[in-house]
């Protein structure tokens, strides 16, 4: 039987970035004006005056020290805090598809692939653009692949989805190389006027090339040893934004139609549930969590991805095991755990393994569990 072989990744970083002292200043500016314009309100007690953030507070939150993203004087003007990407005529490529095109080449010259070699390409994000036609064939058309293609959302964890739908895809026989692209414009989503969560996001594109093994030369790329996909309902990570929302003219504009969640259930929660799921996964492929080299954790918050490291290792992970890459990028929804991946794998060696494992809304954990090759 043969087996599914991630053989190159590629990532597109917005070069535009805002770090935390940035951020703040822009934040507090609105804060403050806020305020002042509401102050009547305030002193009667009938609206609460909004506190001020602070780097250190961000820090020691999330981890995060800055971020990229697609535009950055829109998000640093008090008076919008909202990024500004105009809309495109239909004949111009979308800003999804100039992303994903661009992660796209990267992995394919990696590889040493041209697009002839693709069959299929997979969007997978956790925000369309627009419903259709799908971003995903626009890639491919973009591209010049001849094959097929579809958009899917599993939010945080659409990447590890769509890897696990490329992988299926390559053991059925339908496509022996599939393109798997995570374009996420998080910026467009977040809002910046909330205090907890004002600096959760970042943008950013990964692409993973899959492919099977008998395309793909010794010693490239990793071997896909197993993918496990859980799902549990809950609301405490929730965006509205939909098609129906026009049909509801007092819900337009409401703070719900942005991202918002409830941070400390959401730790609780999934903290455990991702460890249980990876233990659970390891035994069924009779492998001990010693013998992870690598853990690739999706990119939400420091704190929470040493908790789960330790409960996976028994002991604190060293940044060598459970690298993180959210001081740089920030949350990059389920492209994170692709870009830890990305830049953290070329010191393995033949025989190593790891698990690319994400966790978000949903609740939705995908796990990977790789071996280099």
């Amino acid at each position: 039987m043969t087996k599914a072989v991630i053989s190159a990744t590629g990532l597109y970083t917005p070069p535009a970035y805002i770090d935390n002292e940035d951020l703040v200043k822009a934040f507090n500016a609105y804060v403050d004006l806020h305020n002042r314009q509401h102050a009547d309100e305030i002193a009667r007690g009938e609206l609460d005056a909004l506190q001020p953030s602070s780097p250190e507070f961000i820090e020691k939150a999330s981890g995060i020290k800055r971020r990229h993203v697609i535009d950055r004087d829109g998000i640093l003007d008090p008076e919008r805090l909202c990024p500004h990407i105009p809309e495109r005529a239909n004949d111009e490529p979308s800003v999804q598809c100039e992303m994903s095109v661009d992660a796209a080449n990267q992995a394919l010259e990696a590889a040493g692939r041209a697009a002839s070699d693709v069959d299929a390409v997979i969007v997978a994000c956790s925000n369309m653009q627009r419903p259709y036609p799908a971003i995903s064939v626009e890639v491919q058309e973009a591209l010049g692949i001849d094959g097929f293609a579809y958009d899917m959302n599993v939010a945080c964890s659409s990447a590890t989805f769509g890897l696990q739908a490329a992988s299926s895809a390559i053991l059925s026989g339908a496509a022996r190389s599939v393109l798997v692209v995570s374009p996420e414009i998080c910026s467009g989503h977040l809002n910046f006027r909330d205090r907890d969560s004002h600096f959760i996001f970042g943008d950013a594109c990964t692409a993973l090339l899959v492919e099977s093994e008998d395309r793909v030369e010794p010693g490239q790329g990793f071997d896909i040893l197993g993918t496990r996909l859980k799902t549990k309902f809950s609301n405490n990570i929730r965006n509205n934004f939909g098609f129906l929302n026009r049909a509801d003219e007092g819900g337009i504009g409401q703070p719900d139609k942005l991202f918002v969640q409830n941070g400390r259930k959401v730790f609780k929660e999934v903290s455990p549930l991702v460890a249980e799921t990876i233990h659970s996964h390891l035994d069924a492929l009779s492998l001990e969590a010693s013998a992870l080299r690598r853990m690739w954790l999706h990119q939400a918050n420091l704190n929470m991805n040493q908790l789960i490291a330790k409960r996976i290792l028994g002991r604190d992970a060293t940044t060598e095991e459970a690298p993180v890459i959210l001081d740089e990028y920030a949350n990059t929804s389920s492209a994170g755990s692709i870009i830890a991946f990305h830049l953290h794998q070329s010191d393995l060696t033949s025989g190593d393994m790891g698990v690319i494992c994400s966790f978000g809304a949903g609740y939705s954990i995908g796990n990977v569990v790789v071996k280099k090759r």
